[in-house]
């Protein structure tokens, strides 16, 4: 499968759509149409504290999206780096585009001088963490929220 990792663009609104959907779905959640709204206007500023990529075919057919964000940290003089939605069309798991669009961010957190780069996700999740077990070490901490 060939595709391109890019930086999401306006006119990628109805795919990104249809996938940030679909990443909510799989997680059982939804959030109001108005905070998706914002989200999407903070992925299109250059200077705004939330990144996206994506990865599109060459037709222009968008196969998934990841979001991440830099912030400082106690333990380290330069940001961290927290990837923080990641989601691949079905047919294109397998794929290599999770791999690619985990990547993007790395490139991006090493440009910044971040010492490290993290992400969560559900135990359930199997099939993301095999490949998140390629490409990265799982950690022994517990998410606590309130």
């Amino acid at each position: 499968m060939s595709f391109t990792v890019r930086r999401l663009e306006p006119a990628d609104r109805p795919q990104w759509d249809a996938l940030w959907r679909g990443y909510l779905d799989f997680y059982k959640t939804s959030i109001p149409d108005n905070v998706s709204d914002v989200t999407w206007q903070r992925l299109l500023d250059p200077d705004g504290p939330i990144h996206g990529f994506c990865a599109a075919r060459d037709d222009g057919k968008i196969l998934g999206i990841v979001h991440y964000l830099f912030h400082p940290v106690t333990w380290a003089a330069g940001p961290r780096c927290y990837l923080e939605d990641l989601f691949t069309a079905p047919e294109a798991r397998g794929k290599g585009v999770g791999r690619a669009l985990i990547q993007a961010v790395y490139d991006e957190a090493d440009k910044a001088g971040a010492d490290q780069v993290y992400w969560l996700t559900l135990e359930f999740n199997a099939v993301a963490r095999s490949l998140y077990d390629k490409v990265a070490k799982a950690t022994p901490f517990i998410k606590y929220r309130r």
